[in-house]
């Protein structure tokens, strides 16, 4: 393996208050983490749990995976990413994408209204506005009149599935973080994308649910799967894997409002690729598979399980095992 390949997890983990990650988020480094990401859709918001983090363990980068660029003003997000970059010793990525029409309208009221266009604008503003430059534009969804602020060290990575937006991250942005894919799914994606330009990112995020108990982690990751990939980016995304013929069974059931039977109709060796799961040396052989040229970095998203949610399973022990090593 690379050891180029930047380790990094999903904040909040499992089994802790927002407040009581302290301990852990010390402890990353040298359990071999080298960032820590959040998402933001139901739950925490993106940018709290990251400035909390850069101020308890500065050795770590941070990074948003992914913030919905619908629902905060382009100027709201510069400012924000800006003050992230004061707090943090470690690099920030700032993750920006299209988002779901669930998280979007349902959520926060805002109109799920040309998405892609919304999320090229907003990349090329922060682009112009991270590097310190006046921006007086008018873009095709939004217009920003008279903004200037300090330049500040980010990246900018965009949320991808398909080829457009992986294209866009790896030629406009720095680069790209892809998700609820298999690791077959992933080679496809880095085949599209083709040789990573010199200093772009690939980060993609895995889904590990570390638990023997098989019943407990496919019910937990088809109440999860039957929801996500019911979603439109990620119908459309999996219809391009060519995977639309074994999903129609669940989208008719979603489609009819039975999320449950949405979930169960999902056949069982997806899940189980989506969804990593088994004792934490299987959830690492599974992990590993996602280390293939191109990708820079791994992001876990640790799901709850009895054992860490009973304290059973040390948290700190855990996160060090799902860890491959480097070489």
């Amino acid at each position: 393996m690379s050891d180029e390949i930047r380790w990094a997890v999903n904040l909040p983990l499992p089994g802790l208050a927002p407040r009581d990650h302290r301990r852990v988020v010390e402890a990353l480094p040298d359990l071999g983490y080298a960032d820590v990401w959040t998402g933001e859709g139901g739950g925490v918001d993106a940018f709290t749990p990251l400035a909390a983090a850069a101020a308890w363990q500065p050795r770590l980068g941070v990074g948003t995976g992914v913030v919905p660029v619908p629902t905060r003003g382009p100027a709201v997000l510069a400012q924000t990413a800006a003050s992230l970059a004061d707090l943090a010793d470690g690099p920030v990525r700032l993750g920006i994408g299209t988002s779901v029409p669930a998280h979007v309208s349902a959520l926060n009221g805002v109109p799920f209204d040309r998405p892609i266009a919304r999320l090229r604008d907003t990349l090329r503003f922060l682009s112009s506005a991270l590097r310190g430059e006046h921006v007086d534009e008018e873009y095709e969804t939004f217009s920003v009149r008279g903004f200037q602020m300090r330049a500040a060290n980010v990246k900018i990575v965009l949320g991808a599935l398909r080829p457009r937006m992986v294209r866009l991250g790896l030629t406009e942005g720095d680069g790209f973080i892809t998700n609820v894919l298999t690791s077959d799914d992933l080679t496809q994606v880095l085949q599209t994308a083709g040789p990573r330009p010199a200093g772009k990112e690939i980060v993609v995020k895995v889904f590990v649910c570390p638990t023997e108990d098989a019943e407990y982690a496919r019910r937990a990751g088809r109440a999860f799967l039957g929801w996500i990939l019911n979603q439109p980016p990620y119908r459309a995304f999996h219809d391009w894997l060519g995977r639309a013929e074994s999903l129609d069974r669940s989208r008719a059931l979603f489609d009819a409002g039975d999320r449950a039977a949405a979930g169960q109709a999902l056949p069982d060796d997806l899940v189980d690729a989506l969804w990593v799961h088994g004792t934490v040396a299987e959830c690492r052989r599974q992990i590993s598979r996602f280390v293939q040229d191109g990708v820079t970095s791994v992001l876990l998203y640790v799901a709850p399980t009895p054992g860490l949610l009973s304290g059973r399973d040390d948290l700190a022990s855990v996160l060090s095992g799902l860890r491959p090593a480097a070489g």
